[in-house]
């Protein structure tokens, strides 16, 4: 037993754990291992997929399965096994190809759980994926690609980094809010449609999300405290329902959550190092 024994603590990846160039900084990385060394349970909750987390393991330490595509699953990175899934109810074959009809100009992508995948050829895509180290597949209609936990639109990709999908014209943003309303017409009464970034836009099973899992698992793992940290609008179905959420004074949702220092600066260590004693106390 440890001082940190009540609480578990998950946390946003992209600008919460991440500084906006997408590296990690190492104040939060000593802080998680502080925070772990005295019986906090800590993990990931985003909505980055296996394919695109598992390469990032070797910087981070978890001690509580991850959360994952924005709470449709959990991984237990030591078992290597999936604790739970809730795959979205739509045949992937058909939802991808309509937003193909619908969408011919922007990149629809299936976030399986061995490797991104995309139909037809797409060598800007294919590009991003593999500089984010990430598995990536062009699929066939016959493939079968897992469970479906989660789907999404690019808008124009430019770079080949994560960070620039958080970025956009005011003309992109228009293009993507009405493909937002789109997908919601389209999809709307089997999934969530969210806006994870002004140049993508992501979807998974109705009734699905980071605050659901991250209650899931508190039970599973008996800890009487919830404590959670994310920046953006896909993380206040996490933060709302949270015992304490925080945010990074650089934050989307600054405006509506209690805000530590920038996420560049180590947002996560003053978690742990300022907000989760005051709990305590």
């Amino acid at each position: 037993m440890g001082k940190f024994s009540d609480i578990l603590l998950t946390v946003d990846f992209d600008r919460t754990l991440t500084a906006p160039d997408s590296s990690i900084p190492a104040r939060n990385l000593e802080a998680i291992a502080y925070f772990m060394e005295n019986g906090g349970a800590f993990t990931i909750n985003t909505g980055r997929s296996l394919p695109m987390i598992v390469n990032l393991m070797d910087q981070i330490q978890v001690n509580a399965p991850l959360l994952l595509y924005n709470g449709s699953a959990a991984y237990d990175w030591e078992k290597k096994q999936f604790t739970f899934r809730h795959p979205i109810d739509l045949d992937w074959r058909q939802a991808v190809k309509r937003c193909m009809e619908l969408f011919p100009d922007l990149t629809v992508e299936v976030q399986g759980v061995d490797a991104h995948y995309t139909l037809g050829e797409n060598p800007v895509w294919r590009d991003f994926t593999i500089a984010n180290r990430c598995a990536w597949g062009y699929a066939a209609e016959a493939d079968d690609l897992g469970a479906f936990l989660k789907f999404s639109i690019y808008g124009k990709i430019t770079q080949n980094n994560v960070s620039h999908l958080f970025e956009g014209s005011a003309e992109e943003i228009a293009q993507l809010d009405q493909v937002e309303k789109v997908l919601n017409q389209e999809f709307g009464d089997k999934t969530v449609v969210y806006r994870a970034g002004r140049r993508i836009i992501d979807l998974h099973c109705k009734g699905v999300s980071k605050g659901r899992s991250a209650r899931e698992l508190q039970q599973k793992m008996g800890r009487k405290i919830l404590v959670c940290v994310g920046d953006g609008e896909n993380d206040v179905t996490m933060l709302n329902p949270a015992d304490f959420a925080y945010c990074p004074g650089d934050a989307i949702v600054k405006d509506r959550f209690c805000n530590v220092c920038d996420c560049a600066d180590g947002a996560v260590a003053d978690v742990i190092y300022k907000k989760i004693p005051e709990i305590l106390e």
